[in-house]
């Protein structure tokens, strides 16, 4: 079944993932591109959208896209940048502002009856984010709303179906946002919202088994919800053909290797449990860079993996639980405008010796799409409810070196925390959880005694997408609870201390 597209150009702004999630929410499948480096053939995409840009269209360095074959044949919703690109190169006048326009703001003035506007009335939240702001409007251009400090905040270009807006609708604190989205794709573009996770899985197992035949795959599982999902999706097109490998690397969750093998030959995978602990710690002896550590993490990871997938006869294909966020980021700042924030092992750097096929059945989707269709396929709730859980595992979350007793005490520390937040019903309000345990010894007292122990940091987010997350506000009675039960519990540790820093300008992981 062939889904109508929608194609986002990207012009690096923090926000352009956010623009393919909200299309996603309407049922409606998006693809970003950056704007340099567009699709071959525009002409499969039913409408355009124009991310925005920390850059300014009056540099000299602007980005110029080539909206030759979109322009008036395509519906187009220009996006901030996308909006003073227009203005700027098609008659009108984009001006530094005289004050920084950043933050939520309210129209203060909505059109009447125009379909683009429907649902949204005067005093509609929008979120704003510029530092320019267009003076005067392009040629042939219809003002359509205003806030109080923004006076061309929306318009429209008579005879094209092409709409600008100066603010975000992508972010949530714009309230209506999703509701512009949907009256530009459905009412004005005539896109058909019908990419739902039940299509998906119907139409991605009949792609595997066209795609794999009878042929043999190996997948690496790793207990999360991407890679178990993917398993899914693959057991489901070729059944015992698909042979899973989960390696303990020894930097995961107290108990968790035992724990997830048993969870997985429930759900019927063809599953082998391969315990590598002493492999990967060896390869971090002494190691304290935190792209080190990760590098290193993924080439004994390859290894393992080689050495178990090379006794399997005959396998064809290395499957993988990519995700659309991975395939983007990975995208370097020369291929596109969005710059990579750090290495994914998940996609390329791959060794020529490892001479498989790559299938990646989710290549396509954000996190919460990948839960929802591993929802629609009946998957376990506690399973797909999982945090999300880095790769390199607690080797991140130990700031410095690797020792085993530093990945016995987070272990033990992380255990009590998450295992606290279950009995407390908090984790499935949290979209991520960890401990960090800190290169910092500090003086202590119990009982009569001095003590120069260990401190580690609690870390809990919420997040929809982990590009943006807001620190927790957890109970101070949990977190008192919390912390004595560490400390008590946990031998080599002396104080607990909790992270209120969001994302931005912190990351969630500490490495």
């Amino acid at each position: 079944m062939q889904h109508d597209k929608v194609l986002i150009l990207d012009f690096g702004s923090q926000y352009t993932q956010l623009i393919a999630r909200r299309v996603r929410e309407l049922n409606i499948y998006s693809e970003i591109h950056p704007f340099n480096n567009p699709p071959k053939n525009v002409n499969d995409y039913k409408a355009v959208v124009l991310s925005g840009s920390p850059m300014s269209v009056r540099s000299k360095d602007a980005f110029h896209p080539d909206l030759s074959e979109i322009r008036g044949k395509k519906p187009m919703l220009a996006v901030c940048y996308g909006a003073q690109y227009l203005a700027h190169f098609s008659g009108g006048e984009v001006a530094e502002s005289n004050t920084r326009e950043y933050g939520r703001a309210n129209l203060s003035f909505v059109k009447d009856n125009e379909v683009f506007l429907k649902g949204i009335n005067t005093g509609s939240q929008v979120w704003m984010s510029h530092s320019d702001t267009i003076k005067k409007l392009p040629t042939n251009a219809m003002l359509l709303a205003s806030t109080n400090d923004v006076e061309n905040a929306a318009y429209k270009i008579e005879g094209e179906t092409t709409y600008a807006i100066q603010f975000h609708p992508e972010v949530y604190h714009s309230t209506d946002g999703k509701q512009l989205l949907e009256n530009f794709l459905v009412n004005i573009a005539n896109v058909n919202p019908d990419w739902t996770p039940d299509s998906f899985v119907e139409e991605t197992v009949d792609g595997l088994k066209a795609q794999l035949g009878n042929d043999k795959v190996v997948l690496g599982l790793s207990g999360g919800v991407d890679s178990s999902v993917a398993a899914m999706l693959l057991h489901k097109a070729i059944g015992e053909n698909l042979y899973c490998i989960f390696v303990n690397n020894g930097l995961l969750r107290k108990d968790e290797f035992s724990q997830v093998l048993e969870q997985y030959k429930g759900m019927g995978l063809n599953v082998k449990g391969v315990d590598a602990s002493k492999r990967f710690l060896d390869a971090l002896k002494d190691e304290s860079d935190p792209e080190k550590k990760r590098k290193a993490i993924g080439r004994v990871f390859i290894e393992v993996f080689d050495d178990e997938a090379n006794q399997i006869q005959d396998v064809k294909w290395l499957a993988q639980g990519t995700i659309y966020p991975d395939v983007i980021e990975s995208v370097s700042a020369t291929g596109g405008p969005s710059a990579t924030i750090k290495s994914h092992h998940n996609v390329g750097g791959l060794p020529d010796f490892m001479k498989l096929k790559i299938v990646e059945p989710l290549k396509a989707l954000f996190k919460d799409e990948v839960r929802r269709v591993g929802g629609s396929m009946g998957m376990d709730k506690q399973l797909l409810g999982r945090h999300p859980f880095p790769g390199p595992g607690l080797a991140i979350r130990i700031l410095g070196d690797i020792t085993a007793e530093k990945v016995r005490i987070l272990q033990e520390v992380d255990a009590v925390f998450i295992n606290g937040l279950k009995e407390a019903g908090l984790y499935d309000k949290v979209w991520q959880a960890g401990a960090i345990l800190l290169p910092v010894n500090s003086v202590g007292v119990m009982g009569d005694e001095r003590t120069y122990e260990k401190c580690v940091a609690l870390r809990a987010v919420e997040s929809t997408d982990g590009m943006t997350a807001d620190w927790v506000n957890l109970p101070y009675e949990f977190l008192q609870k919390t912390s004595n039960d560490i400390i008590n519990k946990v031998k080599g540790v002396n104080r607990v201390v909790y992270d209120i820093s969001s994302k931005p300008p912190a990351t969630i992981e500490w490495e």
